[in-house]
């Protein structure tokens, strides 16, 4: 890989979210809590929501039509198709089957992750690799989630977080010195308990965790989460960082997963930059897991934040428990 001759980054980017808005203010009316409390405690003010007989993929099939347009691409040029999901609207077919139909992807292949909210960045080391190595030319990254049909909204600690959404990018060669310069990640299974949603199988134990009728919902113990979070997304970007020979002064944006303000707030104060070299909208979408990043992304490139030969660093953490970081020298 050090040798080749071009540089591997995103050709074109794209996200889509729900049209219906659920506000704080809404939710005072569905449990016991407030704005104030929310806003406080997580920085959310309010997020997208998907209506209750709408598909998460039809999410990711307009965030990936927009990528690849913003690519200059035909979709029949994507030769492989992989989305990140928490949340897929059925085991199979897959959610990358489902849009690789929908967009007309005739030639690619396609293949579902699921590394929760760290999904994103583990479909960009995937990608870089395939691309590296001439397995594949253009590669549809789509992060699509729908984790609001996975919400106990009896649960006022946990259906205060998450929203809904998509965001997507296309993968491919781009000009020498610049793109994905490096990538880390990692998982510790041992902690997963912390946070998880059950799917063809609920043991004994995670049925006592969930108080409600709906028993496969997301649960989560929020102060373990929190300190793992904290400590992971400054140790990744740390890592990142060191194996590319760059400093955080080097990099002119972060885009962290986005969670909760107070996890972006602790990773910075151990990094040692102020929440301005962060780039922040939970505030609008609360945690739509792997989709945060690749939406602000987005958000942040339409912007202007970001200009051609600059560094921006990419840093989460998930369920699993999962973490990983990205510098890349942006290429547009």
């Amino acid at each position: 890989m050090d040798n080749q001759n071009f540089g591997i980054g995103i050709l074109g980017i794209g996200m889509c979210l729900p049209e219906s808005i659920l506000t704080n203010y809404d939710l005072e009316k569905m449990v016991d809590t407030s704005d104030e409390w929310i806003i406080k405690r997580t920085g959310i003010s309010e997020r997208r929501i998907l209506d209750k007989d709408e598909p998460a993929y039809k999410l990711g099939v307009k965030a990936a039509q927009r990528a690849i347009e913003d690519a200059g691409l035909k979709p029949e040029e994507i030769d492989f198709i992989i989305v990140t999901t928490t949340s897929p609207d059925y085991l199979t077919p897959s959610m990358s089957c489902m849009i690789q139909s929908e967009i007309g992807a005739v030639n690619a292949a396609a293949l579902d992750i699921n590394a929760a909210c760290t999904g994103f960045i583990y479909a960009l080391k995937i990608a870089e690799a395939l691309i590296a190595n001439g397995c594949y030319k253009n590669i549809l990254l789509v992060a699509c989630e729908g984790l609001s049909k996975v919400v106990d909204w009896e649960d006022r600690a946990t259906c205060v977080l998450f929203g809904d959404g998509a965001g997507a990018v296309v993968i491919g060669a781009v000009e020498n010195g610049l793109g994905i310069v490096k990538t880390c990640v990692g998982a510790d299974g041992s902690i997963g308990h912390n946070l998880t949603i059950p799917c063809c199988y609920l043991s004994n134990v995670d049925l006592e965790k969930r108080v409600h009728e709906n028993k496969r919902v997301v649960w989560m113990d929020g102060s373990e989460v929190f300190k793992f979070a904290v400590k992971a997304m400054a140790e990744a970007a740390s890592k990142v960082l060191d194996e590319s020979n760059f400093s955080i002064e080097d990099i002119k944006l972060i885009i962290p997963h986005q969670a909760n303000v107070r996890i972006i707030d602790g990773a910075a104060k151990r990094l040692g930059v102020s929440l301005d070299k962060m780039y922040i909208n939970l505030n609008k979408y609360g945690n739509i897991s792997s989709a945060s990043i690749p939406v602000a992304l987005k958000e942040a490139v339409d912007l202007n934040l970001i200009k051609k030969g600059e560094l921006v660093l990419l840093v989460g953490f998930g369920g699993g428990l999962t973490w990983g970081s990205t510098v890349m020298r942006w290429n547009r």
